[in-house]
């Protein structure tokens, strides 16, 4: 098998055949959701749950999209409404999940390793959404795919991912997954937003945007992530923008057909320009989120298949 795993709960670990695997899959699901065809006796029968204990509009509602356009019967579970608010306990809910029989779980969770916990406790198939600062893995597939499609290739490309590198968990997956496809990553940001231990990554680390930005083929913006930060951090917003936000000036210093990124939800003026944004030539920003639906999709029928062999 090309992707020989039962879960998806990181890119750290995975070889290159695997990543290979899901985008190539992920590629032959953009082309059909383009057509208007589904593929909806892929999952009949089976339950996909949502677990969301974080807020969530692309991720969430994308692997419902997915999910629907495979066959699965999906459920939403709303946290904030459920009995993990009266005091449950993760395992409670492990063990509420496994009664259910559900074959597919894709959780978010504000601490990291939650994802692999309830792998090691329910009987689903599980995707981790975001754990913590820890791992976003199919915003680094979703990402690497439209990469791919632009530019044809992954390796040998030079992708600069600026801004809030210390509590980004797409950062962390984006690097794993680009540096074991070949590309060279450098980390873009203030020293207080960029962590030291991140060089033991293989990515390289600058301060200074024209410098961090200069050969990008690439320019990833992160979204700043003040509810994870303690105060000190970073100057005002204003200053925050006018060193590290990404305008056409700054992007001046990258290629000339450099190509910008951000995952969702953009904090627009803090760390990036409405005109770079909504750029028709080189912002992806829309197109990652098409790229998300067809990603999850590959996710979700692959394991979904690995998990019936271990049946």
């Amino acid at each position: 098998m090309s992707y020989p795993h039962r879960h998806l709960l990181a890119i750290e670990g995975l070889y290159p055949p695997a990543i290979q695997h899901l985008l190539d899959l992920a590629e032959n699901y953009v082309s059909l959701n383009r057509t208007g065809k589904t593929q909806r006796d892929l999952l009949r029968g089976r339950t996909l749950i949502n677990l969301f204990f974080e807020d969530s509009t692309r991720t969430r509602t994308s692997f419902e999209l997915a999910g629907k356009r495979l066959g699965a019967d999906v459920i939403n579970m709303s946290v904030a409404s459920s009995s993990v608010n009266k005091g449950e306990t993760l395992l409670d809910t492990a063990a509420t999940l496994n009664a259910m029989h559900c074959d597919l779980l894709v959780v978010r969770h504000g601490q990291s390793g939650a994802a692999n916990l309830l792998a090691q406790k329910v009987g689903a198939c599980v995707i981790n959404a975001g754990d913590g600062a820890h791992e976003h893995p199919t915003q680094a597939l979703l990402d690497a795919l439209t990469i791919r499609r632009h530019k044809g290739k992954l390796q040998g490309l030079q992708i600069a991912i600026c801004g809030d590198v210390a509590h980004s968990r797409v950062a962390r997956s984006n690097i794993h997954l680009l540096s074991a496809m070949g590309a060279r990553v450098r980390v873009v940001g203030p020293p207080t937003l960029i962590p030291g231990p991140i060089t033991r990554l293989g990515v390289e680390v600058s301060y200074d945007m024209r410098e961090g930005l200069a050969g990008a083929d690439i320019v990833m913006m992160l979204r700043l992530q003040r509810e994870r930060m303690s105060s000190g951090l970073i100057p005002s917003a204003r200053e925050y923008f006018r060193f590290w936000g990404l305008d056409h000036e700054k992007l001046a210093f990258a290629k000339p057909d450099a190509l910008v990124m951000h995952p969702g939800p953009m904090n627009r003026g803090v760390e990036i320009d409405s005109a770079v944004a909504d750029d028709p030539v080189r912002s992806l920003i829309a197109e990652q989120v098409e790229m998300g639906v067809a990603v999850r999709m590959a996710v979700l029928d692959t394991l979904a298949r690995n998990g019936a062999r271990h049946d």
